[in-house]
């Protein structure tokens, strides 16, 4: 498919609390290094391009952009990228972040943040690194089944102080997300999703929609390579389906995506400036029934 001339506006919008944005937006992982995202050793990307990457993308109308202050590799991180390549930011620029895990100076993890004041450091840090006295959303990532209760009550006080805008909640489970409900407003839920990966979540996704809650899916392209990206032999139906359209594997999936309703929004990250054309791109990708029914079997097989 013609990439050049589609802009993230293709994809349509939706409105977080008050914040409107288009339905693709850039995800900040694998912007800092080249090969496996979140790797100790990681070989730092270069710095010039990622920051290209960066104002081409905001460029093309993407104005949602999800980092997070872990999102490192040695000599680069994204959230110094972002404010290097776009600070002053435009005024309908939506920046996303997450706290809860963290690594230490020399990228390895370390415990999540589970007390208040952890939590309000790492909220501090995405502050000072991004140059921002405010954090447009702020996504609680969690390990789990426990209850979030006391961690996202922290991060609601800082809403409350004015640090954060709005809050979302990552990696969870439904109930998670009724619990937080009852404590603060949650504009966005992000889970691991996408054709093949996680069917389970299915339901969830249907039920984030009638509750007027973006769901935002990760991995959506790597699906099983995770941070290490896209690896092995793709889906035939995937295949076969981005030959009807002249497009991309990749392609096909992030449409996909944004084709499991109007709440749910599309990141793909990459520190390719021709990968991130493409990515945008996918926006303005229409399938037709036929379309998604095939590729419903291997979404199903996953089941």
């Amino acid at each position: 498919m013609t990439a050049q001339t589609i802009t993230a506006a293709a994809s349509g919008t939706w409105t977080l609390g008050d914040l409107t944005i288009n339905r693709i937006g850039f995800g900040a992982m694998r912007l800092t290094q080249d090969g496996e995202a979140l790797a100790a050793d990681a070989v730092p990307s270069d710095r010039d391009r990622a920051i290209g990457v960066l104002r081409r993308a905001v460029d093309l109308g993407v104005n949602h952009i999800d980092t997070a202050a872990f999102y490192f590799s040695p000599l680069r991180s994204a959230n110094e990228l972002i404010n290097r390549a776009l600070a002053p930011y435009p005024d309908d620029l939506v920046i996303t972040t997450k706290v809860g895990p963290g690594r230490d100076p020399a990228g390895h993890w370390a415990p999540h943040a589970i007390t208040p004041a952890q939590l309000r450091g790492q909220v501090e840090e995405n502050l000072r690194q991004l140059g921002r006295d405010h954090l447009d959303v702020v996504n609680l990532r969690i390990l789990g089944t426990d209850s979030i209760a006391e961690r996202f009550g922290a991060l609601a006080e800082l809403r409350e102080a004015g640090l954060i805008r709005h809050l979302g909640v990552s990696n969870i489970h439904p109930n998670q997300l009724a619990e937080a409900q009852a404590i603060a407003p949650v504009v966005c839920v992000q889970n691991q999703y996408g054709i093949g990966i996680r069917a389970d979540q299915d339901e969830f996704v249907r039920a984030c929609g009638e509750q007027g809650v973006a769901f935002v899916p990760f991995y959506a392209i790597a699906g099983a390579g995770r941070q290490v990206g896209a690896v092995g032999t793709e889906e035939p139906e995937v295949l076969e389906v981005a030959r009807t359209h002249d497009a991309s594997a990749a392609q096909v999936r992030v449409a996909w995506t944004l084709h499991q309703g109007p709440h749910v929004l599309a990141i793909p990250g990459t520190g390719n400036p021709d990968h991130l054309v493409a990515n945008v791109a996918a926006g303005a990708l229409r399938l037709t029934a036929a379309d998604l029914a095939l590729l419903g079997e291997p979404h199903r097989r996953a089941e």
